[in-house]
Parts: structure tokens; sequence; C-alpha cells
């Protein structure tokens, strides 16, 4: 895998991780991702109606994506109000990167080599270590409960889904040819439905979007950016190489919730650093 694939795909985990530790850190989890998706609706509009809309072809992934990235997002969300962000982050991006591998070989014809395919293994098993060792820590401070069986069940089912629509997103931009029109559409798509999805709820999107626009500003164009950059890779790279190095997302995440949101360091996180770092090297190598 070449090396700016590589260092693209650690770009878009990085800032994944920022965006959704704000999320958690917010005391309006809910309304500061819906937020952040309206947002990046509004920002990505003018840019797609500039680039223009992706290929026909590609847009029933566009809409299977978008289904099961609501799906997600919900199940997230249900999850961090049961447990750690430290905690159901990771299980779930550790989980979705084992579940993306049969979806790619099944729908996409792609199976790692096997040097890549251990690399995927230790990504994955680096940031499942992340999540009990925060739980630990976490357990240890009496700051939350331990892994609760609420938290791992939401954590589980957000990682289904979101192996969904990665799989979605990784042959939807193929069939665009574009990165920038298909990322763009996707942005709208996912914002107007989830904002509706919301204000069906009863959530009152101008007076959330007024209170909280600065935050959701920052949020929408670093989320964009990390979305852009991964389609970017899955348009030149297997899925599951792509997926398992966007997910050490995991690794960030854990880091600024032990530096941001002041959870207990594990010397474990250590371990779970240089099992990550070895996973990417053998994708890279494979």
């Amino acid at each position: 895998m070449d090396g700016w694939l590589v260092a693209a795909a650690l770009a878009s985990a990085a800032l994944h991780a920022g965006w959704h530790a704000v999320v958690k850190s917010s005391p309006h989890a809910g309304e500061a991702m819906t937020a952040q998706m309206v947002a990046s609706a509004v920002i990505a509009l003018p840019g797609l109606l500039f680039v223009g809309f992706p290929a026909p072809q590609s847009l029933p992934w566009l809409a299977g994506s978008a289904a099961l990235s609501m799906c997600a997002v919900a199940a997230l969300l249900r999850g961090y109000a049961r447990g750690g962000f430290a905690v159901v982050y990771p299980i779930t991006r550790a989980s979705s990167v084992l579940l993306v591998l049969p979806l790619a070989a099944g729908i996409a014809g792609e199976w790692p080599a096997p040097r890549a395919l251990a690399g995927v293994a230790l990504v994955s098993f680096a940031v499942a270590t992340l999540a009990f060792a925060s739980r630990n820590a976490r357990a240890a401070t009496g700051t939350a409960a331990g892994l609760t069986r609420p938290a791992l069940g939401w954590a589980l089912v957000a990682a289904a889904f979101t192996a969904g629509y990665i799989v979605c997103d990784a042959q939807g931009v193929r069939a665009a040819g574009s990165t920038l029109s298909y990322g763009l559409a996707a942005g709208v798509l996912n914002g107007v439905v989830w904002g509706f999805l919301q204000h069906r709820r009863g959530m009152p999107l101008v007076a959330v979007a007024a209170r909280m626009w600065p935050t959701a500003l920052g949020l929408a164009v670093a989320a964009t950016v990390s979305y852009l950059l991964i389609l970017w890779v899955f348009m030149r790279a297997p899925i599951a190489l792509g997926s398992a190095l966007r997910d050490t997302s995991a690794i960030f995440a854990t880091l600024l919730a032990f530096i941001v949101l002041k959870e207990r360091f594990d010397p474990r996180v250590l371990a779970a650093v240089v099992l990550a770092t070895a996973g990417a090297v053998l994708i890279r190598l494979g």
C-alpha cells in the first residue's frame, strides 16, 4: 500500500477521533452530533453544486451508505450514553475492522495478502486493548461503571452498521469516479436525513444551530475532510486495509480521552500504540 495512502488514512483517523471526542465531551452529545451533520451538509452543498453530482451508478451505494450511517450514529449515541467514550468508541472501531473483511471479500472480491491481513488483525487487537484498558481505568477512579452490557451491545450494533456503510462508501466512490462528488453528496444527504429525523423527534434545529454554530462549524470541517480523505484512499486501495488504518482513530481517541477528558492513563495504551504501529507497517508492506 502506497505511503501517501497510509498517511491519508491516518490523517483521516486523527480527524475522525477528534470530532467524535468533542461530541462525546459535550453535555448534549445528541445536539452536538446533529449540529455537526447539518453544518456538514451546509458547507458541502456549494461544493457539490460546483463539482456536480456523482454518476448514477453510485446512487444505490450512496443511499445504502446514508441509511446505514444513520443507524450507526444512533447506536453510537446510545452507547455513549451508557459507557465511556474511550470504551465504546474503540470497541466499535475494532469490531468494524473485522466485519469489513468478509464484507469486502464477498461484495468487492477483495481479500488482503497474508502480511496485510496480519496487519489488520494487529490493528483490531490493539484497538480492542484500548477499550479494556479504559474500562479498568474508569472503574478504578470511580468515574463510571465498567463496560456495561448495554454499552457493549450498542457498540457492537454500531460496528455492524459501520462496516456496512464503509463497504457501501468504497463501492460508491469507485462507481462515482470522483471523491469530491460522492463525498459531498453523501455529506448533504446524511445531514438532511439526520436533521429531518431529529426534527421529527422534536429537536429545535434552528435553536440548536444558533447556539452551537461555532463548534458545529469546526466539527463539520474536520468530519468532511476526514471523510474525503478516506474516500480518496478507498478509490486506490483495498477496502479492508484502508478501513483498518482509518480505525486507528481509536488510538487517537483514547489518547484524547486521557488528555482532554481526564480519564486515567493505563500502561496498556502504550502497548496498543506499538501494536497498531506494527499493524500499520505490515499493511504498508503488504
